[in-house]
């Protein structure tokens, strides 16, 4: 048995030092791989989790000053190789793995930050169509934001001026790599959007690998063009890239130089497509005014005017007063011819009976009382009869202080307030005259005259 006198006695704290002393002698620094459970992130900034494989489990740390390298977050089910050192946590006696460097095992850090962030932006529906603005169909002003040294800044000027000669192009030079750039793009977006003299924004940049485009795959940048309430089309890189800003974005071009094409119309084309709507428009109203006139010549010609209407009344009434009147004297004629030529006959036959006589006598003076009586009526009857027509004579209707309005040019009788607007030409018939004047006012005609 040893005795403990000769032996070494250790305090917990002494012994757990020690321990902690020859693991970080002989572990200073180890490359480890496992995947990430039981993640947490304090307020503090920190990172505490598990890194697990088949068989074991070991507790990790990764400080707040050590994330702020990492491309992308951190997370459970994430398998990772990283940087640490060993060391134990005296507090508790576990010892842990605190990690200087972290990737993603298989895919790149960027590769990981660039599907972790277009995860979290597609679940808040910054891609929904819903969102997506159309883009004017001839913008009056365009601004450009990309590299002001660049060749996607000379192939979208010199397609523009190509297409459109004479578009105004704003240019909104920036850093499209690089450290700054990602600030840079965010500021330029929020410029353009605050002094609203822009109808289209193209966001450009020639084609790089994934480090180049890293700025445009920022989520600054994204929220900076979903928030923009100018439509944004992207030009980024070859037709292959794609980034997490064109994703956000209204329209996605494959390259600058489409963004170019897309923004633009063909000036030639338009022109050509005026022409031809201006040769079917006129071929149009030259057959519909033809249609018109043949028309109005066919109306005017069936069109009879009132006093052409009057003359004809007027004639036919006279023809019939006339024909009347000579029937009545050709009956008049002859019943005093019968009546004479009975008169004598009977005097012939039966003289001297003077009571005979003078019932004859007295019949001729009833039937000329009664022949004056109806031709007397008849002609009250004519009169009244003309004196009708002449009241209803326009002529006249405009004698007694009325009007006749008339539309300009096409001269159709006003009946009803609503088939003329304010400020049209109306043509006013009086008896004496005509006035032109035009619409100040219109009623709905329950005011009193």
């Amino acid at each position: 048995m040893t005795d403990h006198k000769t032996s070494r006695i250790y305090s917990v704290s002494h012994l757990t030092r020690e321990i902690k002393n020859l693991l970080e002698e002989q572990f200073p620094f180890v490359w480890v791989t496992g995947e990430i459970s039981n993640y947490a992130a304090p307020a503090s900034g920190h990172s505490y989790f598990s890194l697990k494989d088949a068989g074991a489990v070991i507790n990790c740390v990764m400080f707040k000053n050590q994330k702020r390298a990492l491309k992308f977050s951190l997370e459970n089910g994430l398998k990772i190789m990283g940087m640490a050192r060993l060391t134990l946590y005296e507090p508790r006696g576990n010892y842990q793995l605190i990690f200087e460097h972290i990737a993603p095992e298989g895919a790149g850090a960027l590769q990981k930050a660039f599907e972790q962030l277009k995860k979290k932006l597609g679940d808040e529906g910054l891609f929904d169509p819903v969102h997506k603005q159309p883009l004017p169909y001839l913008p009056k002003k365009i601004s450009v934001i990309t590299s002001g040294t660049g060749a996607a800044v000379r192939d979208i000027i010199h397609i523009s001026l190509r297409r459109f000669p004479g578009c105004c192009l704003q240019i909104f030079p920036v850093a499209v790599q690089g450290g700054e750039a990602r600030d840079e793009i965010v500021y330029a977006i929020n410029t353009v959007n605050h002094l609203c003299q822009a109808d289209v924004i193209v966001l450009a940049r020639g084609g790089g690998s994934l480090e180049d485009l890293a700025a445009f795959n920022a989520e600054p940048v994204a929220r900076a063009v979903f928030a923009s309430r100018i439509p944004v089309i992207t030009g980024i890189g070859h037709e292959t890239d794609v980034t997490i800003a064109d994703f956000v974005a209204d329209v996605r071009a494959p390259t600058p130089s489409a963004a170019a094409e897309l923004v633009l119309p063909e000036k030639t084309r338009l022109v050509r497509q005026i022409t031809d709507m201006q040769s079917a428009v006129t071929l149009a109203m030259t057959q519909k005014l033809g249609f018109l006139h043949q028309k109005v010549d066919d109306l005017h010609s069936r069109l009879k005017s009132p006093a052409q209407v009057m003359a004809t009344v007027r004639q036919t009434i006279e023809t019939c007063f006339f024909r009347m009147q000579h029937a009545l004297n050709r009956r008049m004629l002859h019943s005093k011819d019968k009546l004479s030529w009975i008169s004598q006959a009977f005097f012939r036959e039966t003289p001297g009976v003077s009571l005979q006589q003078r019932q004859v006598a007295d019949l001729k003076k009833e039937l000329a009382f009664a022949m004056k009586t109806r031709f007397e009526g008849h002609t009250n009857h004519i009169s009244r009869a003309a004196a009708s027509l002449t009241a209803l004579n326009p002529t006249s209707v405009l004698d007694r202080g009325y009007s006749i309005a008339r539309t300009i040019p096409g001269k159709n009788v006003i009946l009803d307030a609503e088939t003329v607007a304010v400020q049209d030409l109306v043509e006013i018939i009086l008896s004496k005259g005509r006035i032109l004047t035009r619409v100040e006012k219109k009623t709905d005609g329950k005011d009193h005259i």
